[in-house]
């Protein structure tokens, strides 16, 4: 048996490729790498909410699933669409490394600085910043990691806001200044674990072999929590929505929430059950009722006039 892995080119998705491929030749399988640029990478000039949310790091790499041209393709967990085009699915959710965000520099950073300028391109982020740190000037960031890192060398901003798991996984350890706490700053779903996507029409021995050696099941449950949630309230890269989810003792616990572009107004409320799918769209729909779906409205109609 043998298993053609897809990834993108960038040096966090080829790590993750990496560390998919080490796990299966360690089970015996032997692996091959195929490497290609989606949307998301080859469009850096502008957000991700202007290029449009859906599978902008994930539609190129379909594409070769579908055609039978790789067998697996392996993502950040959090770069997947809520819902897959027909025809696909994940097959595995890696366990988590780190879920939370952290402040990447070459120096100290103090977040209560009235002359501090922080790089980021997640809207999630953003909005986040505006609402606890008002004081701090943003600006967009667009990119892989290394190009990014590149622009704070260069001076385009004091400080990055990064996933921890990625940072940690390019070998960026001695940059980081701050982590942010995860009961602030809620990760985006998914955030620190790496998926793996399938075409249905895989060959089914090479499915149940693949989900054996890489599959984690805790995490998988909270990830369908999570992505569950997140499919409750439609919300795409371009929508400030996050959401973390836990188990314990055969149970979960979900935290999620929605905050305005603004970082005026947030909603963020737990709950936890046995169903991960049903607790995520209960959540959600208490999020609506609270208050979330004013905010996703007002957040929708600012997106329309991009």
């Amino acid at each position: 048996m043998k298993i053609v892995i897809g990834t993108r080119k960038s040096k966090l998705a080829l790590w993750q490729a990496h560390w998919v491929a080490g796990r299966m030749e360690d089970a015996g399988i032997k692996t091959a790498l195929r490497t290609m640029e989606t949307r998301g990478d080859k469009i850096l000039d502008v957000s991700i909410s202007k290029i449009g949310s859906k599978g902008v790091f994930t539609e190129e790499l379909e594409h070769k699933l579908e055609t039978g041209s790789i067998d697996i393709a392996v993502h950040s967990a959090k770069d997947m669409q809520s819902r897959l085009p027909a025809g696909f699915e994940i097959l595995s959710f890696s366990e988590r490394a780190a879920v939370n965000d952290v402040i990447v520099s070459n120096k100290e950073i103090d977040l209560n600085s009235e002359n501090l300028t922080l790089g980021t391109s997640s809207t999630r982020r953003v909005a986040l910043l505006r609402h606890y740190y008002p004081n701090v000037k943003i600006v967009g960031m667009r990119g892989n990691l290394q190009t990014r890192i590149s622009k704070l060398e260069k001076g385009v901003c004091d400080a990055l806001v990064l996933a921890q798991a990625g940072v940690e996984r390019s070998g960026y350890h001695s940059l980081i200044q701050v982590q942010l706490s995860e009961e602030k700053f809620v990760p985006a779903v998914g955030q620190g674990s790496i998926a793996v996507e399938c075409h249905l029409s895989l060959d089914p021995d090479k499915k149940e072999k693949i989900r054996s050696v890489l599959n984690h099941e805790p995490t998988e449950k909270a990830l369908i929590a999570e992505r569950s949630y997140l499919a409750a309230l439609d919300g795409g890269c371009s929508i400030p929505i996050f959401g973390l989810a836990k188990t314990e003792a055969g149970t979960v616990r979900l935290n999620g929430g929605i905050i305005s572009l603004d970082g005026s107004e947030k909603v963020i409320r737990s709950g936890q059950g046995e169903d991960p799918k049903e607790l995520g769209e209960t959540l959600a729909s208490r999020i609506l009722r609270d208050g979330g779906e004013k905010i996703l409205e007002g957040i929708r109609e600012q997106l329309d006039k991009i």
